[in-house]
């Protein structure tokens, strides 16, 4: 039984053969660092979720090449160049076309992934981000996190959902993809909260759907908040349950590109059982083999 539209099933749709993700940090900021919105950060980041991302520098070609080596063996012969770090659309529009434009010209690239925040899209980047499309596929990476705007204030996002449903539809206009993060077990939010953003998400539009456990890690404000007992992390069990409801909720068509993360190891506080991606993956899967889960089960279209 096929229980959810994966993004690998979809690359080797699309391409004919497996697709691997490149990593790549483009030395941007985030307005809620430095100083636009806030200091800080929002209250779980402790490095914008690009722990893993080879730095570019001034040199594209060496970054992709140095990123292949970390998928190195695997077999793949067709990359993804994901800009994972902090804010990729956070920068001057003729810095984003030079980086963005000579990531696309490598031959073995054959998409690209921007990592961002709806606030950071102004009309000059969404016409970049257009014309870029039209060279190869362009997919933008929109942190939502969550619906509830009391949890949103908590976490520090910066922006109302009004902002979000806006770039969606810019983005859209101009037949740029886009793909929406939410968090799982943010402090405060009941099982039925978060199956509301899920469908929420469902409805916004978005091609696809990545899930992300929430991790507290070092050097972070919610590390603080977790040493101080203001919330508890979710166990293995609750998060599976939860992720199987969202599931549940999406239509068939939107593509599920993350069931999980990772965050560096030396840094991770809780949930500790989250450090062994592999285990954790494979009990999703006996899960949802046990509970006959299926993708767009429970999802309720919109009726004219």
């Amino acid at each position: 039984m096929i229980h959810y539209r994966s993004l690998n099933s979809c690359l080797r749709e699309q391409f004919g053969e497996k697709v691997y993700k490149l990593a790549l940090d483009g030395g941007f900021t985030c307005p809620t660092r430095d100083g636009t919105l806030d200091t800080r950060g929002c209250i779980f980041c402790a490095g914008g979720s690009g722990e893993f991302a080879v730095p570019v520098g001034n040199d594209v070609n060496t970054a992709i090449e140095t990123a292949k080596k970390i998928v190195a063996g695997k077999g793949g012969k067709k990359y993804i160049a994901y800009y994972q770090s902090f804010t990729g659309t956070y920068a001057p529009v003729d810095r984003l076309r030079d980086l963005y434009a000579k990531t696309l010209l490598h031959p073995e690239v054959v998409a690209l992934s921007i990592a961002t925040r709806p606030d950071c899209l102004p009309d000059e980047v969404i016409a970049l981000l257009a014309e870029l499309n039209r060279i190869k596929p362009v997919w933008v990476e929109l942190g939502l996190q969550t619906v509830h705007e009391s949890t949103a204030q908590y976490i520090r996002r910066g922006y109302p959902l009004s902002v979000f449903e806006d770039a969606v539809r810019r983005l859209h206009e101009t037949g740029v993809a886009v793909i929406v993060h939410m968090i799982i077990g943010l402090p405060g939010e009941t099982l039925e909260m978060m199956v509301e953003t899920a469908r929420y998400i469902a409805k916004s539009g978005a091609e696809g759907i990545k899930f992300q456990l929430l991790h507290v890690l070092e050097g972070t404000d919610l590390a603080q908040d977790y040493r101080n007992g203001r919330f508890c992390e979710l166990s293995l069990e609750g998060y599976i349950r939860v992720l199987e409801q969202c599931i549940e909720v999406i239509p068939t068509d939107m593509v599920v590109h993350r069931l999980t993360g990772d965050g560096a190891k030396r840094d991770l506080i809780a949930p500790l059982w989250s450090a062994d991606k592999k285990q954790v993956l494979n009990e999703i899967n006996r899960a949802f083999d046990r509970d006959l889960v299926q993708q767009g089960r429970r999802w309720i279209p919109d009726t004219a």
